[in-house]
């Protein structure tokens, strides 16, 4: 019976999530939050450069089949998925939450949550953080010209130097300074591997909540209505369901090994929060953005909660093959 009740840190998620509906992340207390959570992000990097050895790192790099892939679902099957949805008649998707749909499917994908479901389930993760880096970068310059293409709108495009900036300083500088130290503290390190557990879902805790609290400060239970927020919910989540699968058994029939499935399972089906809503006020400046960010704060919280199952299971899947089976007494 326990096997079919959620394991704990689902349970954490989801009561994170709660007390960030109940009480959300304000004022001074919301900016040293952040604060600490851009610190957590950052450590969870350094621990990963320092416990990479360089080979594997650069193995992760030249790993160029996977990285195109997931480029591939992230910048062609999600925005065609998007496109998909404008086949839905406006009386029960609203045409301006079907532009925030299109507009999630043409964002980068998440960073950290990605690369830290890549280390809970057993995958490589050098590659994801290539691939999870690279997806971002390349979106400042996707997503507007994508944008562009889909849809028509009032603003200007362009990128963020500031979202560049939080990728160049937050992610991949302490990546990068943990790898200098690598030959000195690498093996200490490894040696330790509980230490990035509580770091890996330490940091995605308080991703979770410092996103959801921005997102109820917004306004999110009170500008739109039960059924729109529904409707919205139900695309979402098939629309996640659809690219899991997608990523999952097309990995499989592209030879992947299980290490690859993983990663471009987890970094090939997110979307980024922290991108998008400034890209949002970028692209389509002079316009009300809460409409268009709606689903991309719901997929944001939806693709947590059921990635980290995935992850966990993953994870079980994982442990329960490296645990030699027992000898029958009657075979002995």
């Amino acid at each position: 019976m326990s096997r079919f009740l959620p394991d704990r840190f689902t349970l954490m998620l989801v009561t994170t999530v709660i007390i960030a509906s109940f009480l959300p992340a304000k004022g001074a207390f919301a900016d040293y939050f952040g604060i600490a959570t851009d610190c957590a992000i950052a450590l969870l990097f350094f621990l990963h450069g320092a416990r990479l050895s360089r080979d594997v790192v650069i193995a992760g790099v030249l790993h160029w089949r996977l990285h195109l892939t997931i480029l591939a679902v992230t910048y062609a099957i999600f925005p065609l998925l998007g496109l998909a949805a404008g086949y839905i008649p406006g009386e029960i998707l609203k045409p301006e939450l079907y532009i925030g749909i299109l507009f999630l499917c043409v964002l980068p994908s998440t960073v950290q949550s990605s690369i830290a479901f890549t280390s809970i389930a057993g995958g490589n993760v050098p590659a994801a953080i290539c691939s999870a880096s690279a997806s971002n970068l390349f979106g400042m310059f996707l997503t507007p010209l994508l944008v562009g293409l889909l849809m028509t709108t009032n603003g200007s495009s362009g990128f963020s130097l500031d979202a560049l900036e939080t990728i160049l300083l937050q992610l991949l500088a302490p990546f990068i300074l943990g790898q200098i130290l690598e030959p000195w503290i690498g093996k200490w390190i490894r040696g330790r591997k509980k230490l990035l557990m509580p770091v890996d879902r330490g940091s995605i805790l308080m991703v979770v909540y410092l996103a959801f609290s921005e997102s109820v400060n917004e306004g999110l239970w009170q500008t739109f209505s039960i059924r729109d927020i529904g409707v919205v919910l139900v695309l979402d989540a098939l629309l996640l369901a659809l690219v899991l699968a997608i990523t999952m058994f097309g990995s499989r029939l592209l030879g992947f090994n299980k290490e690859d499935e993983i990663t471009i399972t987890f970094c090939g089906s997110k979307k980024s929060l922290a991108s998008g809503v400034p890209m949002a006020g970028a692209i389509f400046a002079g316009q009300s953005i809460g409409a268009i960010v709606l689903p991309l704060m719901l997929f944001h919280q939806i693709q947590l909660m059921v990635c980290a199952v995935l992850a966990q299971k993953y994870a079980a899947k994982r442990a329960a093959s490296a645990v030699p089976m027992a000898v029958e007494p009657s075979k002995i």
